[in-house]
């Protein structure tokens, strides 16, 4: 006997209802723990330095992890991030991919230690993000406001209603112990026009999850003493 065919006429609803099952499984069970990987409630709820860089978000993500090891020897993995420095610690396949030219350290690299406000972080393809608060060993905060049809800065004089994405990215250490830090890594969305978002949320959220999770673990790896040249150079 033949398969029996589903009507035409029923098919377009039926898509729609799968659809709008994956979209509210993303929603209700997936996308609060993407926002949260590795954080407390207390974490992902409480302030945190370096949110007065996007006041009224509307997109935020708190992820954390414990590092044995001191503040002291996470700072310099921090300070030394970006393309060109000491990479991202995250995918280098998936970043060059797109043309970043990430290379990340597995070591320490003295003339990257130094890093102030003001200076920008080069994030690859002319691209860079800057650094609007540092408190050394505990805080490196990074912000700004991009176009983002262009990825690029939104440059001066631009129409008021045009399209932006304005981003604030923090780090913040904190000491467990003598030996034992929390690396919690927020980041603070807003954008404009509203509708952006519906575009930004599925393709953004996942993306930054995935290798902002493998960063906060490469620099956990790197801290503790599991890379293969871990150390400061020449030691």
């Amino acid at each position: 006997m033949g398969r029996t065919r589903r009507p035409s006429s029923l098919r377009g609803p039926a898509a729609a209802l799968a659809a709008a099952a994956i979209a509210a499984g993303y929603v209700l069970a997936a996308r609060p723990r993407l926002l949260r990987w590795g954080a407390t409630a207390q974490e992902a709820a409480g302030p945190l330095p370096g949110d007065e860089l996007v006041r009224v978000p509307r997109m935020q993500s708190t992820r954390a992890v414990t590092i044995n090891a001191p503040a002291s020897d996470v700072w310099p993995w921090l300070v030394q991030l970006g393309s060109g420095r000491g990479g991202m610690y995250s995918y280098d396949v998936l970043e060059n991919a797109a043309g970043l030219g990430m290379v990340s350290a597995d070591r320490i690299l003295p003339e990257f230690q130094q890093l102030d406000v003001g200076d920008a972080i080069p994030l690859g393809r002319g691209l860079a993000i800057p650094v609007r608060r540092l408190e050394a060993g505990s805080v490196l905060g990074l912000g700004g406001t991009m176009d983002p049809r262009t990825g690029g800065p939104v440059p001066a004089g631009a129409a008021a209603g045009g399209p932006r994405l304005q981003c604030g990215w923090t780090f913040v250490l904190q000491p467990l112990g003598a030996r034992t830090t929390r690396l919690l890594s927020r980041t603070r969305y807003d954008y404009a026009p509203l509708p952006l978002g519906l575009l930004l949320r599925p393709a953004l959220e996942p993306l930054q999850f995935l290798m902002e999770r493998r960063m906060l673990l490469g620099i956990k790896s790197r801290a503790e003493g599991h890379g293969p040249h871990q150390g400061r150079a020449g030691a």
